[in-house]
């Protein structure tokens, strides 16, 4: 079956470590139509904290989907390219989405 890709859009995560678990995650940042509390499920070299570490900030290709009527969270096709974002990156790319510009 083929991917659709109308379905993926770009979204602006960051990296942060887990309270609960001390584990590097990945969630959506705020200020976009996704809630940071939102799970993301992306490459595991996203979550390497020896080439990334915790606070790097991505602009990803995402969807959001469940798993068969699961809780539903963000999906990042692993072989997609993932491109760092500086923090001035960020800003102006959540800026643009707030203007309803993507």
């Amino acid at each position: 079956m083929a991917r659709d890709l109308y379905a993926y859009r770009d979204v602006a995560v960051e990296s942060f470590i887990d309270r609960r678990s001390g584990l590097l995650r990945i969630r959506p940042m705020a200020g976009q139509a996704f809630a940071p509390s939102l799970a993301v499920q992306c490459s595991r070299r996203l979550v390497d904290a020896s080439v990334y570490p915790a606070g790097t900030r991505f602009l990803v290709s995402a969807k959001l989907t469940d798993r068969l009527g699961g809780t539903p969270f963000l999906y990042v096709y692993h072989a997609d390219p993932v491109l760092v974002l500086t923090p001035a990156q960020a800003k102006k790319f959540l800026g643009e989405f707030r203007r309803g510009r993507i």
